[in-house]
């Protein structure tokens, strides 16, 4: 596996856990732990963003690691 793709792994990865925070969030009945999850998820959001920031900086300034328009273009 390629640096890229690892890096969108872990992009993926990030955004699922967030929506899983959320989804824990509204099953919850208890309103301290309703909290806290929205909290988490909201921790995770702003991660994610970074993170998206990076991969965005890393392929502009590496070509090869825009693992996306490789694949689309294999096809």
């Amino acid at each position: 596996m390629t640096v890229g793709q690892k890096m969108h792994q872990t992009l993926a990865t990030l955004q699922s856990c967030a929506g899983d925070m959320k989804s824990y969030a509204l099953e919850t009945q208890d309103t301290n732990a309703k909290k806290m999850f929205a909290d988490f998820a909201n921790q995770l959001e702003t991660i994610t963003e970074g993170f998206k920031g990076r991969v965005n900086y890393i392929e502009q300034q590496e070509p090869q690691y825009k693992v996306f328009e490789r694949a689309q273009q294999q096809q």
